[in-house]
């Protein structure tokens, strides 16, 4: 199965944010962007890509432990940003490098599960809001997004993902994501 490991923020933050992602709607070429639906929103720490079923106990207990070792922390959404022209994100503040943490210690724990983890890149936090198959001009889009300070909560939790991929052959459609359990709360 096709797992990450992520943060989910709590419905209010997210309908916080739902407020403003309403507005960009509005822009000009709204429409040639791929929006990410709002149960899905997430802070991925880890993508594990396809993970053997017989993995999952220890994955569960390795992720256990490098969450105890994790105290809560706040974070925020706050503003947003751009990969190139083709992904629109909502930033995260606040305890920014208890999130890295957390995120090097999923990684980690993956690794130790015996999951390759190939794509290891340096962690940005953030939440995908769309994405754009003709790279779309994303700059307005970022500009709306700036001003947008979201409330604080604090992150306890740890939950491992399920994702999975189109089968219809529609083109643009969404990846569907399943929460398979809570991985861990953090101590």
């Amino acid at each position: 199965m096709r797992l990450f490991v992520a943060v989910l923020p709590p419905p209010p933050r997210l309908a916080e944010l739902g407020v403003s992602v309403d507005e960009l709607h509005a822009l000009p070429g709204a429409d040639r962007l791929r929006w990410a639906g709002r149960d899905d929103w997430h802070l991925t720490l880890a993508f594990l890509g396809e993970v053997d079923e017989a993995l999952l106990p220890d994955l569960h207990a390795r992720l256990a432990r490098a969450a105890h070792r994790t105290p809560p922390f706040e974070l925020r959404l706050h503003g947003g940003g751009r990969f190139g022209d083709k992904v629109l994100w909502a930033g995260v503040a606040g305890a920014i490098d208890a999130l890295r943490l957390l995120a090097e210690r999923s990684d980690a724990a993956a690794r130790r599960a015996g999951i390759p983890m190939d794509e290891h890149r340096r962690y940005h936090p953030h939440l995908t809001l769309a994405r754009s198959r003709a790279g779309s001009d994303l700059h307005p889009y970022v500009d709306a997004l700036t001003p947008f300070e979201g409330t604080a909560w604090q992150t306890e939790e740890l939950v491992l993902v399920r994702s999975r991929l189109p089968v219809t052959g529609v083109v643009g459609e969404p990846p569907r994501y399943e929460v398979v359990g809570v991985a861990a709360h953090l101590r």
